[in-house]
């Protein structure tokens, strides 16, 4: 199943999409009051057959009609994200002169974990802001990202796909010079509209094989990256394990999966972005994110 989060008359509702016809059918009035998407993934058992029966009985909206919020629009805490999790990724970000200082273009022996603050996340199709004054540097990291349905602690390799809802798209935005002169990387990460997402959430059923998806964005139209998520360093059951080893992961958490190599730095001179630059990240089968920098 595909769930969107869009507006109308001015307050958030939840869509089930169509791709093939192109519409979204409004689910919103099976919920519980002020429920959302997130409400939806916790209690997916109990909300899943509901919100499929009420689609296949409600009248659709065109899509291209109604404005899309990102799915989980206020997530409950920070996007967990995985720094240099692509091999040609990590060479070119150590050739950079953006790493931290010691780094080198080894590849990580364990995941390189950080987070993306909540009031970054926008929606699928917002313009993301460039922050001048703040930044001068901003890049792009298309990612696929993966939805906890049920939460836990200590979860195994084995059994951490028990865990995964389903799947959405990110754009990791970032500001290189404030990564690089800060010497960290949340501040870099996190600046208002800078996590673009969605623009679904797809359920786990729909996405067979994970590790078949291929990812793919573009600037102006231009191709930058292009890659498999069978290339990842650290794979989903191993980011999962890692961070459930010691702290509890909770339905509606979204991990970031990383992003390989073609970002901007990655080229000479760096090609950073531009106020008017459109950005797109598509993954099969999950849509595309469409941004516009102003």
């Amino acid at each position: 199943m595909k769930l969107v989060t869009f507006t109308s008359a001015g307050t958030d509702r939840v869509g089930v999409v169509d791709t093939a016809s192109g519409l979204v059918h409004d689910v919103s009035g099976v919920l519980p009051d002020g429920a959302g998407v997130l409400e939806v993934v916790e209690n997916w058992d109990e909300l899943g057959p509901v919100l499929a029966r009420q689609a296949s009985e409600q009248p659709g909206t065109p899509l291209d009609s109604v404005r899309l919020r990102a799915p989980i629009p206020a997530p409950r805490r920070n996007v967990f994200c995985v720094g240099k999790n692509y091999r040609e990724h990590v060479a070119e970000f150590g050739r950079s002169g953006y790493d931290t200082p010691g780094r080198s273009e080894a590849l990580p022996d364990k995941p390189i974990l950080f987070s993306k603050t909540t009031t970054s996340v926008t929606g699928p199709y917002d313009d993301v802001q460039s922050h001048p004054g703040v930044t001068s540097e901003l890049d792009y990291e298309g990612e696929l990202a993966v939805i906890i349905g049920r939460g836990g602690r200590g979860i195994s390799r084995e059994r951490a796909f028990e865990h995964v809802w389903g799947y959405t798209i990110v754009n990791d935005v970032t500001a290189r010079d404030l990564q690089r002169d800060h010497k960290q990387w949340l501040l870099g990460k996190s600046l208002d509209t800078h996590c673009p997402m969605g623009p679904y959430a797809v359920s786990a059923d729909e996405v067979p094989d994970v590790t078949a998806l291929e990812l793919e964005t573009t600037v102006n139209g231009e191709n930058r990256q292009l890659a498999l998520v069978k290339d990842l360093i650290f794979d989903i059951p191993d980011l999962i394990a890692t961070l459930s080893a010691g702290i509890t992961l909770l339905p509606g958490d979204i991990i970031a999966t990383g992003t390989p190599a073609g970002v901007g730095i990655g080229f000479e001179p760096p090609k950073f972005l531009s106020r008017g630059d459109v950005v797109e990240v598509a993954i099969t089968g999950l849509g595309v994110l469409r941004n516009r920098i102003v």
